[in-house]
This record gives structure tokens, C-alpha cells and sequence, in this order.
């Protein structure tokens, strides 16, 4: 009775799960990956040369079983931030853990939320602890026992936190032992076990911490730990370290010597600083470099691998990576590949074979180290930030941690490759928007260093970057400067320091239309000072910047600011008076960041607000609307949402339809943010940077920081999504005229073998409809009719309960071809129906269901009435006279089995001569081809004309006239074979429609 109750009871948008509701909307992915992106960790299998993991720093774990050609994903459904990666030696196949959190502490990281085993090889996982971990460096199996595990936890990077240092389990996971704390700000950065015995280990203690505008690394408490009793006890072992205060260390130890040890120091004195070697364990130890490649920006760079056959090749992550085969004393550069080395593999059979993960994404080397090449087929690229224009297909824009700035199509023939991308820009890329009615490109890199105005026609590029215009202006710029162009004056160009820029012509000229929007705050604007015992002041920390900036698209004079130490600004005079906000937002913590602003196509008083608190180690969701210019502020969130939020979009049809671009993954309201659903349909829980809408395709377009575009193609149904839709047995969405594709390339796959290829638009109708409950007995079935009520195609609908959707190709059946020796390829093309209006029966039992659509040819095509009439009417010709031909060869061929049956001998030469004229009866379909005869003449003019975009030419009106008088004369001679064969035999022969059905 409860279980009938539950299926009668009503739906409701609170109570129906997302992956329920969604049902068959699909997010595509397009990469790119020619530049891939960060990864943070490798690792490889202790008996398996060809298996390899990539735990990268924003895009999940990927796995490569044919030593490192190719890696796929096996860790979508969880935090995609991933910090370390670990095999269980004793069983290598089915034990994975993978603990979540980058470890290479820079501005943009993203964060973890604990540790997962899987043991399955990756199919399944399980979270085993540490939720609030947020970033974990080390997972340690030890060889003699698989239920002890012992777990370096990095800890918080932007605020204290007690679940920090080393642990400790013996029962699998289950139940976890603290073995090592120091204190709420300082974690275990590396952690390193003796390969001769398990109860001995090493642990460096890292101090550090991050704010929005400075980075402390180093202190009092950061240390180099041993313990040989399996972490009970614990001690220094700083015997030959520098003095003074300590940042982070690195420690790796001589699988082939376990005497041997080498760590990387991060000191007080730069000269102190560098790599040192222990040969006794730890006892003592010696500084062998101090060279720059060493010593760079150790917070990021600190892996130290060695050769697991000689202690004396050493390999330092770092700019370019470092190797030495010395024992350390000397190193070079490895080989030329991207910046910034974060970690490195050797093979287990050949150490000349090596795996390197860096800011770009994973290369290999297959002579030590030397030259490299890049793995192609990981979209991994981390975006800052996305737009879009309005070409058919449309492209995307876009710039990259470290990788430049990009633009690429959203769909290509045979999908989006590598080569379809092209490069904006160098160094950090973030914002690219492209001037709307000109071939101009804005493009920018870090903090406003150079931003970039792009004639792609002309190939012209000019830097044209606000400047100071007084002697002590000294402007603020985030490091990820905010843009904007105007929706209502194609030329005017913004831009943000701590005052508000604008250009009314594309840059050459700026005026400053506001004053300082920021707190201003002296506090937090001493980035030289930025690095703790290592200085870093690369711009990233800068602060009291302008981070967003929205021009209302109903009204120029409207302007919204966000900063991103907490303001929200708003002009409603084109920037003569501004009014701060922020105090009307209640349940807001002072100076959140202000991430994004979105201003309303519906009215020019409302926009929404995004704020992100991570920074203030605060990862709260946070969203708010108004409609009253920020009178007052209302939160859109619930505890549906989780992650810290970065963007908003609005739907441009029904302002209830809202998405949410969260640190993990995509989430989408349809009643104005009271409920909100995650979406996971091949979307990845990974950061979603920024999001746009395309008005034309309706396609919901996201920038992520960790898996490049994904595409959420055409979001529309969902606009009509509500409680009375939920209810309704089956619902059809509104179809938007499907243009007819008619165009076709030459564009081939040769090269991408091993690269990644982004899926592309599909140009089919999608019939699109929602199904209150799944479909489970009687019948279900669709049929697509014409205007003549004939029905066209059928085709196997969707059952699932939700949203459900089925593409029609707009052809009808290939024709059936004649039987021959050989196949008759000219056969395999499906003719296209004309344009015009369409139906959609549903049955679903003794119920029926009909849907309207429309199909139109391409407004650019220049074909007359008349050239579409010629040409549907010579395709349709064709197609019949293929199947009358393939109708008269069966009953050639049934007329022959008989007469060989009755060994009529006279009667077997005259048909088989007929049928030597109509098929091939001799030959292979390769080297052995024969002469076409009248089944390839009739298919090949058939393919011809069927699958051209232009109507018949006189020579194939010519050429089917010639066919057609053969075929005539053909039907002739069999019609004289047949009436006076059958008046002697009697012969079963199938009916043409009952043929037609087999």
C-alpha cells in the first residue's frame, strides 16, 4: 500500500532527483588539451610497466594502460582537486586510494574533501575519511600489510585547522590514529617510508599560510621527522640543516639504498637554501646545490624522485625539472617541455622511461629524461574564464593557468580537434571577449601585465592596458583583471583596477569613471613582502582589486562592481555616482569576495551576486539576487548547493531557470533558486570557473578550471519544466526548427590516433520530452509522419522516467539493394526529406501522443523552389527504381533456384545472362573488382544526386534517362522469362512490400 501511495504521490521540483530529472541531457566536452593542464601527482604500478596514474590538479584521477599513449578518467564523480595517488603493492590491480586536494599551494588551487579507496581498479569508490582534510600529500600502503596505511595530511591552506600531520590506520580505513601534529597551521608535506622496512619513516612538517593577499611559508615549526617504530615515536633529525626558521622540505629516499635520503630545504639565508643528501639515514647531513633550479619557489616545487635502480640520479621538480646523476652535486635541465615540474615517474623495468606531470600536463621521455612528448589526449586545460560570439558554429573563448589564451569552435566537422584551436596570448590567459560586431579579440594576461586588442582578420595586435596618468597613481590590478564589453555600445570597452576604466573606442582611450571601489585596506597591499622565507611576489596576491564588472544590457547607465575584498558597487548614472551595497547583504561575512555579478535581461534593477569565502577559509555557497539596484539582497541558496560558488547565469526566456558554477560541479534551479539539483550527466564534479548562455543555440557554455569546455547543448527544455509538467504523463518540449545540414568536408582524422577529440553539436531534431514515470510494460513506440500523414521513419523511444531524448536524422531507410557478388556502396546513402512540417506519434500502451516540429533548409542556401523540387523528386526516382531493381534480382534469383532444381538448363542461361547484366556476379569488393553493371550504375547516380546539396545536372538527368531505358528493358526480358518459365514451374514468389520488410 505505502509503495502504491509512492507512486501515485505527487512530484515536486524539491522532491525529485536530479539525476531523475535530467534523464538524457547530456554535457559534451571539446577540450582543448593541446595544452592540458596541471597535474599533481603520478604514480605507477609496482608489477605492470603499462599502467601509470595522473592525479591532476583540477581534472581528477586518469589512468593510462598502454604506458602512457593514452589516460581515461576514472574519477568523475568526486572532488576533481586531486593531491596524491597510491597503489596497494599487495594487490596492485583492485587497490587504489586517492587522496583529494592540491598540495602545490598557489593562489587557485582548489581543495579536497577527503580520501577514497577503490577496489575494483576504479570502477567504484569509497570515501574512508579525512572530510575536512582539504589537501592530502602522501598515502603510504605499507608492502607487509594492506590493512595498514599511513595517510601525510597537507591540512588548510587559507585558515587553521586540527586535521593536519600524519595518520595512521590498521584495520583498512575504518578507524584512523593522529601519529604526528605540530599544530593547526602547520601539515605534513611529504612523507616517505623505508622500502626495507616498514617501521621506518620520514615526514616533513611544513608552516604555512595563505591569505587572499599574501602567502607565509615557513616557521618555527616546520621540521624533518623520522620514526623507526612505525610512528609511535617521532624525532629531528637536523643534524648539518640550516639554522633558523625552515619552509618547506622534500624528502625522498634510495629505493636501491635506503641510506641514502635527499631532502630540499626552504631557509632563512638563500645560501643555506638548496638540496641536501644524508648516507646514513638521516644521522647527518650535507648541502650539495644551491642552484636556482633547486631552490625556485619551493611551495610549488618540492618533488624530489630518484632512479629507483642507481642512488645517484636524482630529479628535482621546478621550472624546467632538474636531473642529476651525480648524486646530486650537479644537474641540468631535463627536456624541452612546459613549465613548471611538479612530479616525476620512473618505469619499473627501464629507468631511461620517464613520466613527467607538469603545469601543461603529462610528457614522457624514452631516453632518460632528455627530449619529451606530450601525452595529447588529456583535456585537463583550467580556465579562468569563458565567452562566446554569435558565428554559426559559435566559438569560445578563453584563458588558462599558465597556458596563454584560446579561441576554438564549438562544434567542427568530425569533432573538435586540436588543431581547431588558436592561440590569444601568452603566459596566465584569463578573460577573452570578443568585440561584438567586429573581428576584434581582447585578450589579457596576469594582472593586467599586457592586455591585447586582436584584428584576427589582419593578424594586427596592439597592447592597449589602462596606464597610470599621474606621477603617483599606482594602479591595482587583480590578477585575474576584470573585463567587459557593452552589450549597448559594440565599442565602449571596460576594464578594473581599483577604479573602474572605460574606453568608447576599443581601448585607444581610457577615462577613470569612478573613484577607489575598494576598502582600500593598507593591510592588504603589501605584496612585496608576499612569500614568507622565500619571497613571491608574481602579482597573484594582489588585492582591494576590482574583480567583476556587468554592464546592464537594458540600460548603459547601470554598472555593477564587485571587488574582491567584499564590495558590490552600482552606478545608476554611467559612473558619476556610485553606491556601495554591500551592507544591505545580510548573513554575508565581511570582505567575501565578490566573484561574479550578473545583471538581468529582464529588468535593469536586478542582478545577482556571487561571493566566494574560501579565502577566508570560509567555503560556504553564496548567492544572492535584488531588483531594486542592491536596496536589498535576496539568498538564492539552499543546502542542496555544495562547494563555494564562483558564477551565475540566467536563463534569457524564464528568470526562475538559474545555473550555479560551484568548486564541485554544475547545479541548476528551475524555480528561482528554492531548489536546486546538481547536474552529473557526463558533467564532472569539478570547478566550474564561468559560465555563459549562447541566445542563439541555447547551449549552456562552462569555462572549468580543471577539464576545459564542457557544453550543456541546448538547455530550453528545461525552461518549461514546472509541477504540473513533473505530473503529466508524458510531456513534449517545444522543438526549435531544425535547419537542414547539407554541408559536408573533407576533413579527415589522420594525426589525432592518440589525441583528444571534443565531441561536436549535434544537427539532428532532438525530440525532447519528459516522462513522468519510467515506461515498464505494454508497448512504447514512435513514428515520425509527413504532412500527408505517411509515416517516414520509426524510431525507438526513450523509457526512462525524466527527461528523455531521441534524434532523427531527417532521412528515410536506405534502399534495399539488389543481391550481388559484391557490395554495392553507392547503396549505403539514406535520402534526406524535404523541409516541412513533421509529427512525433507517441504510443505508450492505448495512449497517443503527438508532437509538431519543423524542418527548414538553411536561410544561406541559394537553391530555388524548383532546384529542391528537381532534386527530391530525381533522389526519389532513384531510390524507388534501386529497390524495384533489388525486387526484380530476388525474383531472378527465386526463378533460378528453381530451375537448377529442376535442372532447366535452357532457362539457367537465359536468366543467368539477364542477371550478368543487372549485378556483379564475380570479383571481391577490393583488388578483384569487376565491371559495374546496372545495380552500381543505378546506386552510384543514386548516391550522387542524394547526396548533393545542389539539384541534378543535365548530365545526371541524361545519365538516368540512359539507366532508366536499361532498366526498362531489363524488366522486359525477365517479364518474357518469367510468364513463360512459370507457366511450366510453379514458383512461391514474395509480394514487393512483403519484400521490402525483410
Amino acid at each position: 500500500m505505502l509503495a502504491g501511495l509512492f507512486v501515485n504521490a505527487q512530484q515536486t521540483l524539491a522532491s525529485i532527483k536530479g539525476k531523475q530529472l535530467f534523464g538524457d541531457l547530456k554535457a559534451r566536452h571539446i577540450g582543448p588539451a593541446l595544452m592540458s593542464g596541471r597535474i599533481n601527482d603520478m604514480a605507477v604500478h609496482p608489477t605492470n610497466s603499462r599502467i601509470i596514474y595522473a592525479g591532476s590538479a583540477g581534472g581528477g584521477v586518469w589512468k593510462s594502460s598502454d604506458a602512457g599513449v593514452s589516460f581515461n578518467p576514472i574519477f568523475d564523480d568526486y572532488c576533481q582537486s586531486i593531491g596524491s595517488v597510491a597503489l596497494d603493492p599487495n594487490d596492485p590491480d583492485n587497490t587504489i586510494y586517492v587522496g583529494t586536494g592540491e598540495t602545490w599551494t598557489r593562489n587557485s588551487v582548489s581543495v579536497g574533501d577527503g580520501l577514497y579507496k577503490s577496489v575494483d581498479g576504479g570502477a567504484n569508490w569509497a570515501k574512508i575519511g579525512f572530510e575536512n582534510s582539504e589537501r592530502i600529500a602522501n598515502i603510504i600502503v605499507n608492502p607487509e600489510n594492506s590493512k595498514e596505511i599511513y595517510v601525510g595530511v597537507l591540512g588548510a591552506l587559507w585558515g587553521d585547522s586540527e586535521e593536519r600531520g600524519v595518520f595512521k590506520t590498521t584495520d583498512g580505513g575504518e578507524t584512523w590514529e593522529k601519529l604526528l601534529y605540530i599544530n593547526a597551521k602547520t601539515g605534513c608535506a611529504d612523507l616517505a617510508m623505508d622500502p626495507k622496512n616498514p617501521n621506518v619513516m620520514y615526514a616533513s612538517m611544513w608552516e604555512f599560510r595563505r591569505t587572499g593577499w599574501s602567502f607565509d611559508s615557513g616557521g618555527e615549526n616546520s621540521a624533518l621527522y623520522k620514526t623507526t617504530d612505525g610512528g609511535k615515536t617521532w624525532n629531528k633529525i637536523h643534524n648539518g640543516f640550516p639554522e633558523g626558521k625552515l619552509g618547506r622540505l622534500a624528502i625522498a629516499i634510495a629505493p636501491s639504498n635506503s641510506n641514502v635520503l635527499y631532502t630540499v630545504i626552504e631557509a632563512e639565508k638563500d645560501e643555506r637554501k638548496g638540496l641536501y643528501r644524508s648516507d646514513d639515514a638521516g644521522e647527518s647531513w650535507k648541502q650539495l646545490n644551491n642552484d636556482f633550479g633547486i631552490t625556485v619557489r619551493p611551495f610549488y616545487f618540492s618533488r624530489i624522485v630518484v632512479d629507483p635502480r642507481d642512488e645517484d640520479v636524482v630529479v628535482k621538480g621546478g621550472l624546467f625539472g632538474s636531473i642529476s646523476r651525480d648524486g646530486g652535486k650537479t644537474f641540468k635541465n631535463l627536456g624541452n617541455m612546459h613549465a613548471d615540474i611538479h612530479d616525476i615517474v620512473f618505469s619499473i623495468k627501464d629507468s631511461d622511461i620517464m613520466y613527467v606531470g607538469t603545469d601543461g600536463g603529462v610528457y614522457r621521455s624514452w631516453d632518460g629524461g632528455n627530449t619529451m612528448e606530450i601525452v595529447q589526449n588529456m583535456p585537463l586545460s583550467q580556465f579562468y574564464h569563458i565567452s562566446i560570439d554569435d558565428a554559426e558554429p559559435y566559438n569560445v573563448y578563453g584563458g588558462l593557468q599558465d597556458n596563454g589564451s584560446w579561441w576554438g569552435p564549438s562544434s567542427s566537422p568530425g569533432g573538435v580537434e586540436a588543431r581547431d584551436w588558436n592561440s590569444l596570448g601568452f603566459g596566465d590567459g584569463f578573460r577573452v571577449l570578443k568585440h561584438p560586431t567586429k573581428s576584434i579579440v581582447y585578450s589579457e594576461m596576469q594582472g593586467a601585465q599586457n592586455v591585447w586588442r586582436i584584428d584576427t582578420e589582419k593578424n594586427l595586435v596592439k597592447t592597449i592596458q589602462p596606464l597610470p596618468t599621474e606621477e603617483k597613481q599606482k594602479l591595482r590590478f587583480n590578477w585575474n583583471a576584470p573585463m567587459a564589453v557593452s552589450k549597448n555600445q559594440p565599442d565602449r570597452f571596460y576594464m578594473g583596477s581599483q577604479f573602474l576604466h572605460k574606453s568608447e573606442d576599443m581601448g585607444e582611450t581610457w577615462e577613470i569613471i569612478s573613484p577607489d571601489l575598494t576598502t582600500n585596506d593598507p593591510a592588504k597591499q603589501n605584496q612585496e613582502d608576499s612569500g614568507g622565507l622565500s619571497t613571491d611576489n608574481s602579482g597573484a596576491e594582489n588585492h582591494t582589486t576590482i574583480f567583476t564588472i556587468a554592464e546592464s544590457p537594458l540600460n548603459e547607465n547601470v554598472i555593477w562592481v564587485g571587488t574582491d575584498d567584499g564590495n558590490v558597487q552600482v552606478t545608476q548614472d554611467g559612473g558619476k555616482t556610485w553606491t556601495n551595497t554591500i551592507a544591505n547583504i545580510q548573513g554575508l561575512p565581511q570582505n567575501t569576495w565578490c566573484y561574479h555579478i550578473e545583471a538581468s535581461t529582464f529588468d535593469s534593477g536586478t542582478a545577482y551576486a556571487v561571493f566566494d569565502g574560501h579565502t577566508q577559509n570560509d567555503k560556504t555557497p553564496y548567492a544572492y539576487k535584488t531588483t531594486d539596484y542592491g536596496k536589498t539582497w535576496t539568498n538564492i541558496i539552499t543546502d542542496d548547493v555544495y562547494g563555494f560558488a564562483r558564477n551565475i547565469q540566467e536563463d534569457y526566456v524564464n528568470p526562475d531557470l538559474l545555473f550555479l558554477g560551484t568548486e564541485f560541479g554544475l547545479y541548476i534551479t528551475m524555480d528561482g533558486g528554492k531548489n536546486w539539483k546538481k547536474f552529473t550527466n557526463n558533467m564532472p564534479s569539478v570547478a566550474v570557473h564561468f559560465i555563459d548562455l549562447h541566445k542563439g543555440t541555447n547551449d549552456l557554455v562552462m569555462g572549468t578550471h580543471g577539464r576545459g569546455v564542457i557544453i550543456l547543448d541546448d538547455i530550453s527544455p528545461l525552461r518549461e519544466i514546472n509541477e504540473e509538467v513533473l505530473n503529466t504523463t508524458l510531456h513534449f518540449f517545444d522543438t526549435q526548427p531544425t535547419v537542414i545540414d547539407e554541408t559536408s568536408t573533407f576533413s579527415g582524422n589522420f594525426g589525432t590516433e592518440t589525441e583528444f577529440k571534443g565531441s561536436s553539436r549535434s544537427n539532428n531534431v532532438r525530440l525532447t520530452y519528459f516522462l513522468k514515470k519510467r515506461h515498464t510494460f505494454g508497448k512504447m513506440g514512435m513514428e515520425i509522419k509527413n504532412d500527408q500523414g505517411k509515416v517516414v521513419a520509426t524510431i525507438p523511444p526513450g523509457k526512462s522516467k525524466g527527461v528523455n531524448i531521441v534524434e532523427w536524422n531527417y532521412k528515410l531507410k536506405q534502399p534495399k539493394i539488389a543481391t550481388g557478388k559484391t557490395f554495392s556502396f553507392g547503396g549505403f546513402t539514406a535520402p534526406q526529406v524535404p523541409a516541412g512540417t513533421y509529427t512525433a506519434v507517441m504510443t505508450k500502451g492505448k495512449q497517443t501522443f503527438e508532437h509538431n516540429f519543423e524542418l527548414v533548409y538553411d536561410s544561406k542556401s541559394k537553391l530555388s523552389v524548383k532546384d529542391r523540387d528537381d532534386k527530391n523528386g530525381t533522389t526519389m526516382k532513384l531510390y524507388d527504381m534501386t529497390q524495384d531493381l533489388a525486387f526484380l534480382v530476388y525474383e531472378v534469383d527465386q526463378l533460378l533456384a528453381s530451375a537448377e532444381e529442376n535442372r532447366d538448363k535452357k532457362t539457367l542461361a537465359k536468366l543467368n545472362e539477364l542477371k550478368e547484366t543487372l549485378v556483379i556476379t564475380t570479383g571481391d569488393n577490393y583488388v578483384g573488382s569487376a565491371e559495374p553493371q546496372l545495380r552500381e550504375k543505378m546506386a552510384n547516380l543514386y548516391s550522387k544526386v542524394a547526396a548533393s546539396y545542389d539539384a541534378p545536372t543535365p548530365d545526371d538527368l541524361q545519365n538516368l534517362m540512359v539507366i532508366s531505358e536499361r532498366f526498362s528493358q531489363a524488366r522486359e526480358d525477365f517479364t518474357k522469362i518469367k510468364n513463360k518459365y512459370l507457366k511450366k514451374q510453379t514458383v512461391e514468389l514474395k509480394s514487393f512490400e512483403d519484400f521490402l520488410k525483410d
